[in-house]
């Protein structure tokens, strides 16, 4: 069964009782998963980040957009209009197929994994993580590595509260450390 369909027949009524909600349409879902990748050290050597766009085509199955730097900062010899980072914002099938290769292949093969923490909800219910190293994707040959960089997966809900967003989180099978506080929600 593939995750999409396994989230609305399972995961669903199973939070809606652990919420105590009637009506399963006012459960939290995911909205968004956007990824995000600094190209700011590519910059500084031969400026060629066409390989970065790649990669994150590749991990995604949706071709990336290049941002753009809005001012200028001369410490870091930026200028205005430089490329800056690539993002990728995925919703729907592309969304769900994404967070179940997250959870089922990307975690385990990360190298000393010990859980995700529960304190990087922002007090709205989105969650924030960061892959240190991108090759744990499948579709990245190692062999094929020439410089290392990180990915940022931000995963937006329509979850008013962390409490809410973490039990949804928790529902689909996110592997969060044990015994860690959750922060307060922002009100």
């Amino acid at each position: 069964m593939k995750f999409q369909e396994q989230f609305k027949k399972k995961m669903i009524p199973e939070l809606a009782k652990e919420l105590k909600v009637k009506n399963q349409h006012a459960v939290p879902r995911i909205e968004k998963v956007k990824i995000n990748v600094s190209i700011g050290s590519y910059l500084a050597g031969s400026k060629d980040y066409s390989q970065v766009v790649k990669n994150v085509t590749d991990i995604t199955g949706q071709k990336p957009l290049v941002t753009l730097s809005r001012k200028a900062i001369s410490n870091f010899k930026l200028k205005i209009g430089m490329p800056v980072g690539i993002t990728v914002t995925l919703r729907k099938k592309k969304m769900y197929d994404f967070l179940s290769k997250l959870i089922n292949i990307v975690f385990p093969r990360t190298r000393d994994f010990r859980g995700l923490s529960a304190r990087s909800f922002d007090g709205h219910g989105n969650y924030s993580l960061g892959i240190a190293e991108y090759t744990v994707f499948p579709e990245i040959h190692p062999e094929d590595v020439t410089k290392n960089h990180g990915v940022e997966v931000t995963i937006v809900t329509t979850s008013k509260n962390n409490e809410n967003a973490y039990k949804l989180l928790k529902t689909m099978g996110f592997p969060f450390k044990k015994d860690e506080n959750l922060p307060r929600s922002k009100k």
